[in-house]
């Protein structure tokens, strides 16, 4: 016979721990649906543990008639019935009007009463035959109790009542039926009822069914062959049309301790007990545990744990349908497993796990598309430099290597997805296209800067007249050129025309940045003085020929010479001054040339007066009358000091000719003095005076070569 197990104490304590360890030698969680659970109510010292045990093979406490009535069982104890398909709990409880909790407590008979109606599927009611039509008996305190509970706190919902008729002798059953339905009836009118259940009869709470046993003390033989009969009624109870009643919100066998402790607990505190709410409670705990449980399992999984680890060294191939199915088989058992219960909170649960269970999986699926990116990025860079073709045939190429890049990547893509999520891969798509475009981008940019850089460099240099219009069409004809073809590449990547335009842009001003930075790099202040002194030396000391002014005669204009020097050096300064793109004419070498070639009678239609004054035109920070698409590299007044510091690096130079030319002069005065004395000393001196001339003549002429 089973042992019991007091589950809650006479002072209301529920026993967890006791349950904890009846749930674990019992099985009773593997049970899930299958299984039922009974409880008897009724007075005390009815028998009520008696016809327990005798009809579930149960060992609950029985009263020793030698020792008198008095209370035998106290609380609430279950046991497991014995040999009965399904598996099927006792519960036995206390005896109602007891003496021993006086007349007045009678809270703990209401609040036992209530939790054998809300946890039990079958109530047994014991009370003796002779109490059925007396106002006064026994059991109809208990009935009233049972109406008033079921009207205010449970909806309709089919709740066996099996009245047991204890000491039955001649009185026919069928009699002892009609009259008690007749009571149940009256008693069931008389309690007061919620409005909304007003109308409802008693059938639509109870599947009240009626049996009667003989006196144990004085029948043994056919109490035990009747109760033999009842056993049986208790076999397969859960079959449909069988004892028990309405099974629709039947929760599995392992959430009965949670269950069970939650409604003791709401009716200990007095508090309306809501059925509905205690089972979605129930629900809520037990799918999070489910759910908890999946998800550790899922975590630690061997499969997920390899893929995991070898997504870090590189894409894996069948990615997503490997962890797809991983994960389906966690959230399959977990349906499995919640199948009975609230729908609504089983789904939410659901919902949470998968959303836990993705995000262990992000990491790795992010990983995996950032392999495919960086992939695809390099295979591209790659047919990218390997590319022979210029002009349109490159464009062609592009369009090839685009796409055939893009099909590889969204294929690898697909073959990642993780089929219970919501994820795609166009976050990593537009990072691949932006850098594939990138790459593009560098790759023109390069070939601007190619088409560029030497070039400006070389114009510059040079310091001609049409420097700027020069560097103006270099500008344009290579930009474009560029421009035009990117556009035409990029059509491969469905950009819309303002991308395009800012695409475009970009590589405009990174043509204008080459430029830029060009020109300041030129316009550094010792670069732009030794070029004018180069510049000055060159035009200087030879003439258009690059014949040195030295083979000349002595009668060459020096100060025109140093002019035309000064105004080609001149021309370098007004060049670098200002970045002018747009060609626009200006001012900048008239001033220059004004202010600084022209000191002794300056260009008076330059001069600003201001009260009778004559203002210097460099002496300011910018230019006047100049585009204001232009930009300033040296401000008039930089213009000013680089000149100063120019003038005084050439006067060595200038100074020097002029000495030389002064020389040759004189050397040529001796010389033709010389050559007048030879003459003489000819005619009156003879032969050695005409040596003697001679050799004066000779010094004198290396002493003007060395000059």
């Amino acid at each position: 016979m089973e042992q019991g197990m007091q589950l809650i104490d006479g002072n209301g304590k529920f026993n967890v721990d006791g349950l904890k360890d009846f749930m674990t030698a019992t099985e009773f969680a593997q049970s899930g649906l299958s299984y039922a659970i009974v409880a008897i109510i009724g007075s005390q010292s009815s028998g009520k543990s008696t016809l327990m045990n005798q009809t579930f093979h149960t060992n609950f406490e029985e009263m020793n008639a030698y020792s008198g009535r008095g209370q035998t069982t106290k609380g609430i104890w279950i046991a497991k019935c014995s040999d009965i398909d399904p598996f099927t709990i006792a519960m036995d409880f206390e005896g109602t009007d007891s003496n021993q909790r006086g007349e007045d407590d009678t809270a703990f008979e209401k609040q036992s009463t209530l939790f054998a109606l809300a946890i039990a599927d079958v109530v047994l009611i014991n009370m003796w035959y002779k109490d059925i039509g007396l106002e006064n008996a026994a059991s109809r305190p208990l009935l009233k109790t049972v109406f008033q509970v079921m009207k205010r706190l449970f909806k309709p919902r089919k709740k066996t009542l099996l009245f047991v008729l204890r000491d039955h002798s001649k009185t026919p059953l069928e009699y002892l039926e009609t009259a008690l339905l007749e009571d149940i009836e009256k008693i069931w009118v008389a309690v007061a009822e919620p409005e909304t259940l007003s109308s409802a009869p008693l059938r639509e709470f109870f599947n009240v069914e009626i049996t009667a046993l003989p006196y144990y003390e004085f029948q043994k033989e056919k109490f035990k062959e009747q109760v033999a009969q009842l056993r049986q009624r208790f076999v397969h109870s859960i079959y449909p049309g069988r004892l028990v009643g309405d099974r629709q919100e039947v929760e599995p066998a392992s959430v009965f301790p949670l269950r069970a402790e939650e409604i003791w607990k709401i009716i200990k505190e007095n508090k309306d007990l809501d059925l509905p709410a205690v089972k979605v409670m129930v629900a809520t705990v037990r799918c999070e545990e489910i759910a908890d449980e999946k998800i550790k399992c899922f975590t630690f999984d061997e499969d997920w744990l390899q893929i995991k680890e070898a997504v870090q060294a590189g894409p894996v191939s069948g990615f997503g349908g490997a962890v797809s199915s991983i994960l389906e088989t966690y959230l399959s058992e977990y349906d499995r497993e919640v199948v009975y219960f609230d729908q609504e909170v089983r789904n939410e649960k659901r919902r949470q796990l998968l959303s836990n269970a993705l995000m262990v999986i992000r990491d790795a699926y992010d990983t995996m598309l950032m392999h495919l990116y960086s992939n695809t990025v390099k295979s591209f860079k790659t047919r990218l430099e390997q590319s022979q073709n210029e002009g349109q045939e490159y464009v062609v190429d592009i369009h090839l290597y685009s796409q055939s890049c893009m099909v590889e990547f969204d294929q690898g893509c697909e073959d990642a997805a993780i089929q219970q999520s919501e994820w795609n891969a166009s976050k990593f798509r537009e990072k691949l296209i932006c850098d594939m475009l990138s790459e593009m981008m560098a790759k023109y940019k390069k070939q601007i800067t190619h088409a560029l850089a030497k070039r400006v460099e070389s114009l510059l240099e040079s310091g001609e007249r049409d420097t700027w219009a020069s560097i103006g069409n270099l500008f344009e004809c290579n930009t474009e050129a560029a421009v035009s073809e990117f556009s035409d590449v990029v059509v491969s990547f469905n950009l819309n025309s303002s991308e395009i335009d800012t695409k475009s842009k970009h590589l405009r001003e990174h043509a204008r940045n080459i430029l830029e930075t060009k020109a300041r790099e030129a316009a550094d202040a010792w670069r732009v003085l030794m070029r004018m002194k180069d510049r000055f030396s060159k035009d200087f000391n030879h003439d258009e020929n690059s014949t040195s002014w030295y083979n000349l005669t002595p009668e060459r204009n020096l100060d025109e010479i140093e002019r035309d020097a000064l105004s080609a050096s001149l021309r370098i300064l007004s060049i670098i001054a200002a970045i002018r793109f747009d060609g626009m004419p200006d001012q900048i070498e008239k001033v220059l040339y004004s202010s600084l070639m022209d000191r002794i009678v300056p260009d008076p239609s330059l001069q600003n007066t201001f009260m009778g004054a004559t203002l210097d035109p460099l002496a300011s920070d910018t230019w006047e009358e100049v585009s204001p698409e232009a930009t300033t590299l040296l401000k008039p007044e930089d213009c000013k000091s680089l000149w100063m510091n120019f003038i005084e690096e050439i006067e060595p130079m200038v100074t020097g000719a002029r000495s030389r030319q002064d020389g040759r002069r004189r050397t040529r005065s001796y010389a033709a003095a010389a050559a007048a004395g030879v003459g003489v000393g000819v005619v009156v001196a003879g032969p050695v005076a005409v040596v003697n001339a001679a050799m004066i003549f000779l010094r004198a002429w290396r002493w003007g070569q060395q000059l």
